[in-house]
């Protein structure tokens, strides 16, 4: 039976947390279909690689280390992909939902005719029934993401081509280690064989990069604001509470598109995911899109005005009223209940 496989992204020797998100997801897949869970790791320097990898479960790692295919190249990286795909005919394909993932999984599924689904928040096997031609489908992925504005959850199947292939963002699946000790099989690829001198017409004379120096998704509270705070006057409370809890400030995609925020701190189907211990949301009103991003929270607080608020129903606890009258007095308590 044709396999799970998993392509691994990685910069300064470190994989990914995208993609071991996905080793793991692809772990749990594998295991409910029966088959292998592989992975692929591309660029240079990899011996070691293999210890980030495999105790996620994976059961073969194919490597291509070239010193040319570090950083990230469009061309060599789909090479080696497509053919590989075209030798191994895997039945799942994941790639993470990233700057690369979006330039690599477009081209590859191009190339081999085989669709891909985008940004999904939830991946399922399930069965499917064609009652057009009376044919049932069994074990197919069920490719589950937001769509026509979030307004509805698609779930969307690709019965007849394969891989199966899909593209998670960061934060959105767990990341769980199955067995440090986990005995999987390692194999190096030639990578003359999978790649032309073509491939490398581009060459990256200079590449410079710069960190994030916000880190919503590492945070363990996070107090989130959305269109309702009402002004930056207000926005500014957020980031008042935040540091008192230790917390980061996060936002709704109306607050970023009224300018109250930066888009660096955006949560939701187009933003970031959060996990984070609590998770306060203020003047949000829950939409389906922020869900998606902040709904796996261990506790959620809900500040608004109305009391129907979508995001009420997803809240442990829920305070109607005026963030610019509520936060001051949570700060205060907080303080006086910390000494």
């Amino acid at each position: 039976m044709s396999n799970v496989f998993v392509y691994c992204e990685i910069e300064d020797g470190q994989v990914a947390d995208v993609s071991q998100e996905l080793l793991t997801k692809g772990r749990a897949l594998a295991n409910e279909l029966k088959c292998k869970l592989e992975a692929i790791a591309i660029g240079d320097k990899l011996d070691k690689i293999g210890d980030q990898i495999i105790p996620y479960g994976v059961d073969t790692l194919y490597i291509a280390d070239d010193k040319r295919l570090y950083p990230y190249q469009t061309l060599p990286h789909t090479s080696i992909v497509v053919n590989l795909f075209k030798e191994q005919k895997p039945q799942i394909a994941l790639m993470g939902a990233s700057s690369i993932g979006r330039d690599l999984g477009p081209r590859v599924s191009s190339a081999l005719h085989s669709g891909l689904t985008a940004d999904c928040t939830s991946l399922v096997i399930g069965d499917h029934y064609d009652k057009k031609q009376d044919k049932k489908y069994e074990n197919l992925l069920y490719q589950i993401r937001p769509a026509f504005g979030g307004n509805i959850i698609a779930t969307i199947i690709n019965p007849d081509c394969r891989p199966q292939m899909a593209t998670v963002r960061e934060g959105v699946m767990k990341k769980e280690i199955l067995d440090p000790k986990y005995k999987g099989k390692v194999v190096k690829l030639d990578v003359a064989k999978y790649v032309s001198n073509e491939d490398f017409v581009v060459e990256i004379i200079e590449r410079h990069m710069e960190q994030s120096k916000v880190n919503v998704k590492g945070a363990p509270i996070v107090v989130a604001g959305g269109y309702g705070v009402g002004s930056k006057e207000n926005f500014q409370l957020l980031y008042d509470l935040a540091e008192v809890l230790g917390g980061e400030v996060g936002a709704s995609r109306a607050a970023v598109d009224s300018g109250l925020a930066g888009h660096e701190r955006q949560i939701g189907q187009t933003g970031i995911t959060v996990r984070p211990k609590l998770y306060i949301a203020c003047g949000i009103s829950g939409q389906i899109q922020h869900r998606a991003g902040m709904e796996e929270s261990a506790q959620i607080i809900a500040i608004n005005t109305d009391p129907e608020a979508p995001i009420n129903s997803i809240a442990d606890y829920v305070i109607t009223g005026d963030v610019a009258e509520i936060i001051p007095k949570m700060i205060k308590y907080y303080k006086k209940n910390s000494k």
